[in-house]
């Protein structure tokens, strides 16, 4: 059973105000959500995993002078585990209340930790949709592409049978070594479809039984962007809805893939020729202005979506990530019910719609602590946790 959320607002009203730290697992976007922390006046707790840990523990570390005030770095306390899962057992959440931190929830917590165990067992309070983390694994019950559907917003059309494939299609599904990573491939017809997955199930890419229960969606031509969004519980007189920037992808290897002369492509061996989609970075984009409101209109059926079939619906950051055709149409080809992956292109900058909108540099990072900061001032914690 899912922790009841009464159950979550009872320990985080046993929190010192005052002292209340902000935590997340040290991967993914995790920079950004201490970075903005601190330009909040909020202290900082890195959960992090052997190995890939001193780039929170070191290089970011903060000093602090004698007032308290930032000097340099934004990491304040942390904890190293062998595995990131770790941060499950009983003794490690209590140390986490016992610190008043409060848990922003990004992709490597999910992947490490696991659904169900957040879900069930992790009596730490997140900022954000616990129930609707659950909604990013494709291919469950209610998925995003499910919760797409009932909202009625456009995704690529689905592809039921590798047989059908007559035109430009993407197979999505898991790498079979890198967690966190695809192991997508494209094909045009059902000939091809059967070489390339022979190949990368050859190579160790994926495994037959992923390829059994991968999506096959027709493929949108056009450029990638990934829009961060921000829906606030406790704003009461401005639109509850905010863009606070838009990303962009770096791929492995198809970035280099597409740097090559068609020619050359061609000539590439078999262990490269099927580029990789591994993300390795992002950067900044704008959107043309007559398209904005289109954004928002996805964003606002998303949110009415969210809260319908999934009580209480998104709350604080989220992700659409879309892909735009030569007409100018949207489809949502991804969505992240939490802190979206390209988030720290806003660090310490901010982003142009954030900014524009509050004023000052708003991160994504930074607006989750401003809603931290709102909520704690007007008394409404328990509006932004489950």
């Amino acid at each position: 059973m899912m922790i009841d959320r009464k159950q979550i607002v009872e320990i985080a009203e046993n929190y010192y105000t005052d002292e209340i730290q902000i935590g997340t697992v040290a991967s993914h976007s995790a920079l950004d959500v201490f970075d903005g922390a601190v330009e909040e006046g909020f202290k900082t707790f890195a959960v992090c995993q052997a190995g890939r840990d001193k780039t929170y523990t070191d290089y970011f570390r903060a000093q602090r002078d004698v007032e308290g005030n930032v000097v340099r770095g934004i990491v304040d306390g942390s904890v190293t585990y062998d595995r990131f899962n770790e941060v499950l057992l009983p003794e490690n959440q209590k140390m986490l209340v016992d610190n008043n931190v409060l848990f922003i929830p990004n992709r490597s917590f999910t992947s490490y930790c696991g659904i169900d165990e957040i879900e069930n067992d992790f009596a730490v309070p997140l900022v954000g949709s616990r129930n609707m983390l659950r909604s990013e694994e494709r291919g469950i019950g209610q998925d995003y592409y499910w919760l797409l559907e009932k909202a009625g917003l456009p995704f690529p059309e689905r592809i039921n049978d590798p047989q059908d494939i007559d035109e430009l299609s993407i197979v999505k599904l898991p790498h079979a070594v890198k967690k966190l990573e695809r192991g997508f491939f494209t094909a045009g017809t059902y000939d091809e479809y059967l070489e390339k997955s022979r190949s990368l199930i050859k190579q160790g890419v994926i495994t037959e039984d992923a390829l059994a229960s991968a999506r096959i969606e027709r493929y949108v031509i056009g450029p990638v962007f990934n829009f961060d969004l921000f829906y606030s519980p406790i704003e009461e007189e401005m639109n509850k809805i905010e863009l606070l920037g838009i990303d962009w992808r770096f791929e492995t290897s198809l970035d280099g893939h597409v740097r090559l002369p068609a020619p050359q492509q061609m000539t590439l061996a078999e262990h490269q020729l099927t580029p990789e989609y591994t993300v390795c970075g992002h950067n900044s984009a704008t959107l043309r202005e007559s398209l904005l409101e289109d954004v928002f209109r996805l964003a606002e059926k998303y949110v009415k979506a969210s809260q319908k079939h999934y009580d209480p619906g998104v709350i604080g950051p989220f992700c659409l990530q879309t892909c735009i055709d030569k007409d100018l149409n949207f489809s949502i080809y991804d969505v992240a019910p939490r802190v979206g992956g390209g988030t720290n292109v806003h660090m310490s900058v901010g982003h142009p719609y954030g900014n524009t909108l509050w004023r000052k540099q708003m991160s994504t990072g930074r607006r989750v602590a401003y809603e931290v900061r709102r909520a704690v001032e007007t008394n409404q914690l328990d509006k932004i946790i489950t």
